[in-house]
């Protein structure tokens, strides 16, 4: 087995998502869940998911796939590919499950696995965080986190683009 296995393992499908999420709250563990395209991992997201993880026992990462950044993002985005980006994610030692999704927002993740707490950064309003209802009708919290000022995917990208 590749040398990579305890990282791989974290990169799922929605199914065996939602096994590993039926056995973690049989245990009385607490579900985080947020999401993102992380197309250049950068301080700013490693600061905001560490954060995120503390919420909770398990965090779960929505990750846009590659066609759902096109759709919300300009067409040279992602920079960098969705198998790469997972891999980089699940290397956190706190992050315990990567699941891709191809549309456009994960509502339909969220309304699937129904976690304890949706987190997003602090750049989000509570009522303007897709699935916030869902997970409020359950009776768990939505969180917004503060971002780490200086740190955005967008403009490392300028940056190497303009020098």
């Amino acid at each position: 087995m590749s040398e990579l296995h305890k990282i791989n393992d974290k990169i799922i499908s929605l199914e065996e998502l939602k096994a590993r999420i039926e056995s973690w709250k049989a245990n009385g563990e607490k579900i985080v869940f947020t999401n993102g395209c992380f197309d250049i991992l950068h301080r700013g997201h490693v600061e905001v998911l560490a954060k995120t993880a503390d919420l909770g026992d398990k965090l779960i990462i929505g990750l846009n796939s590659d066609s759902s950044i096109k759709k919300i993002k300009k067409e040279n985005r992602p920079i960098v590919d969705e198998k790469s980006r997972a891999l980089l994610l699940a290397a956190f030692s706190f992050v315990d499950a990567i699941v891709l999704f191809s549309e456009q927002t994960p509502i339909n993740l969220i309304a699937e696995i129904k976690p304890d707490i949706l987190a997003k950064g602090g750049d989000y309003e509570i009522q303007k965080i897709v699935g916030h209802n869902i997970v409020q009708g359950n009776g768990g919290e939505v969180i917004t986190i503060p971002l780490t000022e200086g740190f955005s995917s967008t403009n490392i990208i300028d940056k190497i683009q303009n020098g």
